[in-house]
């Protein structure tokens, strides 16, 4: 049974990546099109290269750490080796030089590469690790539940205060909206290269797997595993609900609610409805929904929750497009939100425990220990949902005639935008994620690993690992002997 510390280092670790990633998704489209000054066509184009970039390089990042050896493990070192280069990456991400179009073009495309390179070099070996901390399938969904819960906590953090914080820095120190969400960053940075090391010094590897098999044999036993195929289509498809979702949000409060909506609270007074707030309660209902995650698997099996809960997100997205912009509106989309956020929250450990079954899956049919690989084509799906996803967003709204303020030579401002784009504003939020949970239901609906067939594999692949090591005590003392 693993310490209680030892869960909540391992969720130190996707508190760091979180916050970065929300920061990212979020605001990032956002940042390029009306503060940096790129196109909603070159921004897009951007998002999609960098992160198509960037998820193909996870299977390459999965398999040299299966193939790394230290003194503290295959996948842990990373955290400690790649944490300071995450945080600089991610400050020059969010820098803007004074340099022509062109110029600032090209630095975009360098940073951006730069900062998903280092998150794969760091983000892989940590998602791999919930492989060899405990062998227990039902511990592995606590220990991915430890890890979204500090996640979602990460991400509310960084939500919540990202736009006070940058307006902090404007306002007190009198810097330009550019500089001021570069300091932002900085404060970012600076909290994710602690909690990483904190990650590093709190855990350990416990299982000790080495692959059998050539590269190449690892990838072929890849492609032809069924189950990772379908569990990397329903991925997918959340990762796209999530970063539509996501993306949009600044978009949608910027030019649908404005700056001036409240929430009522009656005589305790009103609150302003914006973006962080929206986002940073959805966090919150995030980790409402992560200690859900647990029991309700326990009780209904990993697949059927998956189904059910994309169902759910089905109905409520739906129902999105049909509140009224009121008083009483705004507080319909905060219960919508609270409620399609519990949704995710469910979502995201049961997700990475479902990997984790993958790779005893796998390692029971095919004999190699695989599991950096195979934990990499959850990050990669995540980043293809993510490239997808914010691409998506900027030349949909770019093919309804959006207009951004640098168009209208007015940095930052908002301007008036056509009906055709405020109308794709709300399909963006609604009916579009809605089709895409749809997809993710049909998708799971032929995973195969059940319940009762997980137990089997970890009942037979614990018979197996036992048979190893006494083989390998038997060579070990067989050489001391003949020694």
């Amino acid at each position: 049974m693993a310490l209680l510390k030892e869960k909540i280092g391992y969720g130190f670790g996707d508190m760091a990546s979180s916050m970065f990633w929300k920061i990212f998704s979020y605001y990032l489209p956002i940042f390029y099109s009306n503060i940096f000054g790129l196109s909603l066509v070159d921004a897009g184009i951007l998002v999609l290269v960098t992160r198509i970039w960037d998820a193909v390089s996870d299977p390459m990042m999965g398999i040299l750490a299966d193939r790394t050896k230290t003194r503290w493990g295959k996948y842990r070192p990373y955290l400690l080796w790649v944490a300071a280069p995450f945080s600089v990456c991610g400050i020059l991400l969010f820098t803007t030089p004074d340099l022509s179009y062109a110029g600032k073009l090209i630095w975009a495309y360098v940073t951006y590469v730069l900062m998903m390179t280092v998150y794969t070099g760091i983000n892989v070996p940590y998602g791999a690790m919930l492989g060899v901390i405990t062998s227990d399938s039902k511990e592995k969904t606590v220990f991915s539940s430890f890890r979204m819960f500090f996640a979602y906590g990460g991400s509310f953090i960084a939500l919540f205060s990202w736009e006070p914080l940058c307006a902090f820095f404007k306002q007190s120190m009198g810097v330009s909206l550019a500089t001021s969400w570069q300091l932002g960053m900085c404060v970012i940075a600076l909290g994710c290269l602690v909690l990483f090391i904190c990650c590093f010094l709190m855990t350990r590897e416990k299982i000790k797997t080495v692959s059998k098999v050539s590269i190449g044999k690892d990838f072929k036993y890849l492609l032809s595993n069924r189950p990772w195929w379908l569990l990397i289509g329903a991925a997918l498809c959340f990762n796209l609900f999530n970063t539509v979702r996501g993306a949009t949000v600044a978009y949608f409060f910027g030019d649908i609610i404005g700056a001036d909506a409240h929430l009522d609270f009656g005589h305790w007074g009103n609150v302003l409805f914006y973006s962080g707030l929206f986002l940073g309660v959805g966090e919150i209902a995030n980790m409402v929904g992560v200690a859900l995650t647990v029991p309700i698997a326990a009780r209904w099996g990993k697949k059927s929750t998956f189904i059910g809960v994309n169902v759910t997100l089905v109905v409520l997205s739906v129902l999105f497009f049909m509140v009224p912009l009121s008083a009483t509106g705004y507080w319909l989309m905060m219960l919508l939100q609270v409620l399609i956020s519990i949704c995710t929250g469910i979502m995201s450990p049961l997700v990475w425990s479902m990997y984790a079954d993958v790779s005893d899956y796998a390692e029971l049919k095919y004999n190699t220990a695989s599991t950096g690989l195979i934990f990499s084509s959850s990050s990669m799906a995540q980043k293809f949902g993510g490239a997808i996803g914010g691409a998506a967003v900027l030349w949909l709204l770019n093919a309804c005639g959006y207009i951004t303020p640098a168009a209208e030579g007015v940095v930052a401002e908002a301007v008036a935008q056509p009906q055709s784009a405020i109308d794709c504003l709300w399909w963006l939020m609604s009916f579009i994620p809605a089709i895409v949970a749809a997809l993710a239901v049909f998708v799971v609906s032929f995973y195969p690993l059940t319940t009762d067939k997980v137990n089997d594999i970890c009942a037979r692949l614990g018979e197996q690992r036992c048979r190893e090591n006494e083989e390998i005590a038997r060579e070990k003392a067989s050489l001391e002997n003949t020694d």
